[in-house]
């Protein structure tokens, strides 16, 4: 493969990007609440989208007057998790034949993610991703947010590539502007759990509406 971006390396985030998973975590709190016998507002999904899984459990414990402690609110939640990406999870289209590609072609690529090691290990081994990575880096082992490059700056210190010939998968619009305020080449992929796709198409490198649009990498 001769890639018009000369590819020594490629970061990927999991969620929404790898595999087809944010339906699942976008109803997380409000399913969650709902078995809980409260009804939950309608804003939870979109108020918990920004917090971390130890915040969205308290928040979860007071608004709703949980008689359960927030470790138990994130275990019970994280154990409805772990049943999707063990049992459910399935690969973006068009992604495993990407991977397959630049693996051949010596692109080094690893995964940068907001979930945590476990979940991301039962995900990737579901829809059969695993061996085409040469690890993971997730925003716990950053102590810091996608709002923050450093999640990438660590993938990219563990491949050891050039910035210049590394480029970013992202589905998401804020984490997209990071890794490009950082300077990483990105490529914006389409999820539908992301409402602003003409920002996206504008300030990508590259965007795909699926993988099966690979061409336009190559």
């Amino acid at each position: 493969m001769e890639t018009t971006m000369r590819l020594q390396g490629a970061i990927f985030d999991m969620d929404g990007t790898l595999v087809d998973s944010m339906q699942a975590w976008k109803s997380l709190g409000s399913s969650f609440i709902r078995r809980q016998g409260k009804e939950p507002d309608e804003d939870l999904d979109e108020m918990l989208r920004v917090m971390s899984f130890q915040e969205g459990a308290a928040y979860c414990v007071r608004r709703y007057g949980l008689a359960l402690e927030p470790e138990e609110v994130m275990r019970l939640m994280r154990a409805e998790i772990e049943d999707f990406y063990r049992f459910h999870v399935a690969p973006k289209v068009g992604v495993e034949r990407l991977l397959s590609l630049m693996k051949m072609e010596g692109v080094w690529m690893y995964v940068a993610t907001a979930t945590d090691h476990p979940l991301v290990e039962i995900a990737m081994d579901h829809a059969g991703l695993t061996d085409y990575f040469r690890g993971m880096v997730t925003c716990g082992d950053a102590g810091r947010g996608k709002e923050d490059p450093e999640v990438y700056e660590m993938a990219l210190r563990r491949l050891r590539c050039r910035k210049e010939e590394t480029v970013v998968f992202e589905d998401a619009l804020f984490a997209l502007r990071t890794a490009k305020a950082a300077g990483f080449r990105t490529v914006a992929v389409y999820d539908p759990s992301e409402p602003d796709q003409d920002a996206m198409k504008a300030e990508a490198d590259y965007y795909i509406r699926s993988f099966e649009d690979w061409t336009e990498l190559i």
